[in-house]
């Protein structure tokens, strides 16, 4: 059983177009988390006597603001790629389903 609409939307070029920027742009950036995050993980492994190393004279060590690196970062690349979804991916989608729908 196949759906003729969703048959007409995947032979749409623009839907073609919409998968080819949408789905390297995920792995980009599903890997720069990926490295982001297991980095700090190894981090916490392999090296915890330089995570331990304190700022200053105070007690913060330096684990602390790499680690709300880790969660900046991850709110920053969420939020660029809501942003690009938003401006070029959901502008797409409209073009795609008013084509197909007519």
């Amino acid at each position: 059983m196949s759906d003729p609409v969703v048959e007409k939307i995947q032979r749409h070029p623009k839907y073609q177009e919409l998968r080819a920027r949408r789905t390297p742009l995920g792995v980009v950036l599903s890997i720069l988390m990926l490295v982001v995050y297991y980095g700090y993980i190894g981090l916490i492994a392999f090296d915890k006597p330089f995570l331990a190393k304190p700022i200053g004279a105070g007690v913060t060590s330096l684990g602390i603001p790499i680690g709300m690196g880790v969660i900046l970062f991850t709110i920053a690349i969420t939020v660029y790629y809501v942003h690009v979804a938003n401006s070029k991916f959901d502008a797409l989608t409209e073009q795609i389903m008013k084509d197909v729908t007519k």
